[in-house]
């Protein structure tokens, strides 16, 4: 199996970094000639669809399960743990109705074909860990631009990806922020499961065979509760989940 895995690694690695370079280009010219959210975002839309698709050449299918009405009209704030980074494309394109914009490190702001680009003009904050005063201040400003726009936030609170699935702690400042800044936003906890396992044999070669599955936890009003009950709830929802 390990010895397959070397070829559609291989392949894939030549597949995904062609879809990006395609991408590049089509984000620029999309936001250029009609603006983030009607020439921009439909690219990024569009992108993650094929990013996910690609998968497919491991093996690996991408299932999404929401048995939940989630709310319309209002910003949400989804809330998950992190595996790795095939956590992203799948949430960008199943929930793109609701502009999910993500909290990210600063270092995948620079250098990566159509990524970068994304995460540069897509509205995501780009926050230096180790730097908290440019991390609050950028939180703040990205808190305040999903409310405006009535976008979603997406942010793992565990703040690193869980390499062996097992979830981590959570780190509750970022999601603090959010919060107060979104006071009448919507908590949607997402629980990912198995995409570590792409990356259980490190960079290369890559897992295969493993299908990647989310499920949407039922949302949860942010005043519903005292803060550290409302976090306690979310993080106990979303790790009981985790197989």
């Amino acid at each position: 199996m390990k010895a397959l895995s070397y070829v559609l690694s291989t392949i894939f690695a030549v597949v995904f970094f062609l879809l990006l370079l395609i991408f590049h280009p089509l984000q620029w010219l999309g936001l250029k000639l009609f603006g983030q959210q009607k020439g921009h975002q439909p690219v990024v839309n569009v992108m993650n669809w094929f990013l996910i698709k690609s998968l497919l050449i491991l093996g690996v299918r991408v299932k999404l399960e929401n048995k939940q009405k989630l709310p319309e009209n209002t910003s949400l704030i989804f809330v998950a743990n992190h595996q790795s980074m095939f956590d992203i494309p799948p949430i960008i394109w199943y929930f793109r109705k609701y502009y999910p914009k993500f909290v990210s490190k600063k270092e995948l702001g620079k250098g990566i074909p159509s990524i970068s680009f994304n995460l540069q003009h897509g509205g995501a904050a780009l926050i230096d860990r180790k730097d908290p005063k440019q991390a609050i201040s950028e939180l703040i400003t990205y808190s305040k631009r999903v409310n405006d726009n009535n976008w979603s936030a997406v942010i793992f609170p565990e703040g690193t990806r869980s390499r062996t699935g097992k979830p981590k702690s959570f780190s509750v400042n970022g999601l603090k922020t959010i919060i107060k800044f979104n006071p009448n936003s919507y908590i949607v906890p997402l629980t990912i499961n198995n995409s570590w396992k792409v990356f259980k044999y490190g960079k290369f070669p890559l897992g295969i065979m493993s299908p990647i599955k989310i499920m949407t936890h039922e949302p949860i009003k942010v005043d519903a509760l005292p803060f550290d009950e409302l976090i306690t709830q979310v993080e106990t929802t979303i790790k009981n989940a985790v197989v």
